[in-house]
């Protein structure tokens, strides 16, 4: 029997998510050393093909409608959350959104070492700029920024090896029992929603085996208030 990988921390992911987005700016900025050392995944809806490739390899992905009211409440809940660190949101419009386009571009940037770089620009595209992540000429645009050569991000849904990464991205997600974003792994435990940044944060504390310099992070935990990601499993769209 294959022995099973052994993983360190980690955080899942999802440029869909407005919750995401808020997760990253508090990790980042207040914990950036902690950034730095995570692993991160990212999470989506696969379309029709990465559903077929996704059941094909023996996974499944987790999907809940959201209701009218619950989507309601989370954009109040979101507006006051990024209003609160100095935030102002700007709604997208997701028309027939196909999530493979800005997460198999994030894997795209990531080859040329412009993952982290990717992540914040198109969270500030989707979610401040109220732009369509998954629009092939946004992606092409942001590419552009990042020194990309032209048409690797817009083209990276279209390409079988990042399709393949794709699918045992997804598979992660089924092993590790994520259920929504954005969703924290440190060892056993679990922590679900930016509200449990700061418990994620009090559990890496002290732990010698993953901070980069082999000692104890130097960012004190930061309080972050209530909010969670209490949408569908790929958060509010």
């Amino acid at each position: 029997m294959t022995p099973r990988r052994r993983t360190g921390p980690r955080w899942y992911f999802s440029l869909r998510s407005p919750y995401s987005w808020l997760a990253h700016r508090q990790l980042t900025e207040r914990h950036p050393d902690i950034a730095a050392a995570l692993e991160w995944r990212p999470f989506w809806e696969p379309d029709a093909r990465g559903a077929s490739l996704l059941a094909a390899a023996g996974g499944r992905f987790p999907y809940t409608p959201m209701s009218k009211d619950k989507h309601l409440y989370i954009l109040a809940d979101v507006r006051r959350l990024a209003r609160g660190m100095g935030l102002e949101p700007g709604w997208p419009v997701d028309r027939d959104p196909v999530w493979e386009v800005p997460h198999l571009a994030y894997l795209a940037a990531a080859d040329r070492d412009r993952g982290p770089q990717f992540i914040r620009r198109a969270y500030e595209v989707r979610w401040q700029e109220g732009r369509d992540i998954c629009d092939r000429a946004v992606m092409d645009e942001l590419g552009a920024e990042l020194g990309l050569p032209s048409g690797l991000l817009a083209g990276a849904a279209d390409d079988d090896e990042l399709r393949a990464r794709g699918t045992r991205a997804l598979l992660a997600v089924d092993s590790d029992g994520v259920f929504g974003v954005p969703f924290f792994v440190n060892g056993r435990e679990r922590f679900w929603g930016v509200d449990r940044l700061d418990a994620f944060v009090r559990s890496l504390v002290g732990d010698p085996r993953w901070a980069p310099d082999g000692g104890r992070p130097t960012t004190p935990p930061v309080g972050l208030g209530a909010g969670g990601d209490q949408g569908h499993p790929g958060g509010c769209g």
